[in-house]
């Protein structure tokens, strides 16, 4: 079986998940020996945040492929998998931290930011917003990783939450939901949910399944699910469980029955049925379209 490669920065060997990583490169620095080309790979515990200035080329998230149309910002968070091909003319940086120390820092001064922190994204940025409001952060970024002074990971750790709050208002998200316990709630239960179909999406449970677990009722869950993602319970399961058949169909080199018994799909042919009815097309469809158009040559 063919693995996505699991690093801590690409081509090292991932480190522990309670690493607390903080880097700053720019983009050239590691594409350049590589030929401007990035392998598809993911990164258990470190989220990254890119900021293209100028140059072409495209982000692969998942199964899908986004061109660049600079200044604009890309955001993968943890366990995206993800690739790049750059122009050798590309000017941009990238910005690597711990996920789980910005979710925590998020939590305590502003819960609206963790949607942004936990969506992958490819976000537009006017030229005058880049110069003027992002620019000067990644500077102060780079200043601390660069100077690895006293205190540089907790300054860099803050100066990424006043980044994030930069890219949620360049991403529509201005209108945070004030601190509160309420807020704070609701926030842990939705980590908590989607931490549980993590664990649990392969043996296909119901609805009332996760929400005892949280310890509230089906129609709570459903409500919470549906105020702040705007889905269903059940509609999340099944995205992560096609987000999941959707990367082995495309990485794995696995037949579609063994991606489907490892699924928890009893009947391949019930799995294909499945698959369509979510995403319009058969794995097999999926899988040569994806092929195609992920091709990187």
């Amino acid at each position: 079986m063919r693995k996505i490669p699991n690093y801590d920065l690409y081509g090292e060997s991932a480190r522990p998940p309670w690493f607390d990583a903080f880097n700053f490169e720019w983009i050239a620095e590691r594409s350049r020996p590589n030929d401007w080309h990035i392998a598809a790979h993911r990164h258990d515990a470190l989220l990254q945040i890119l900021y293209i200035r100028s140059g072409s080329g495209h982000v692969v998230i998942e199964s899908e492929k986004h061109a660049f149309s600079p200044p604009c910002v890309v955001v993968l968070p943890a366990q995206t998998v993800h690739g790049f091909v750059f122009s050798p003319d590309i000017d941009g940086l990238v910005i690597t931290a711990a996920q789980r120390a910005l979710e925590s820092i998020s939590k305590a001064v502003s819960p609206g930011l963790l949607p942004v922190i936990q969506r992958a994204a490819v976000i537009p940025v006017r030229a005058s917003t880049g110069d003027d409001t992002l620019m000067p952060l990644f500077s102060l970024l780079e200043q601390e990783y660069r100077g690895n002074a006293r205190g540089h990971i907790a300054a860099g750790m803050s100066l990424m939450i006043a980044l994030f709050v930069q890219v949620a208002r360049l991403s529509d998200a201005a209108a945070m939901p004030a601190t509160s316990a309420v807020a704070d709630r609701r926030s842990g239960q939705i980590k908590r949910f989607r931490e549980l179909v993590a664990t649990h999406f392969r043996e296909h449970r119901a609805v009332d399944f996760y929400a005892e677990k949280l310890g509230i009722t089906t129609a709570q869950l459903s409500r919470i699910c549906r105020d702040e993602l705007g889905h269903s319970p059940m509609s999340l399961v099944n995205q992560h469980l096609i987000r999941e058949a959707q990367r082995d169909l495309v990485y794995s080199g696995l037949t579609i029955k063994q991606i489907a018994h490892a699924l928890g799909f009893e009947d391949a042919a019930y799995f294909s049925r499945y698959f369509r009815k979510q995403t319009g097309a058969t794995p097999k469809e999926f899988q040569a379209a994806a092929h195609t158009d992920l091709s990187l040559n």
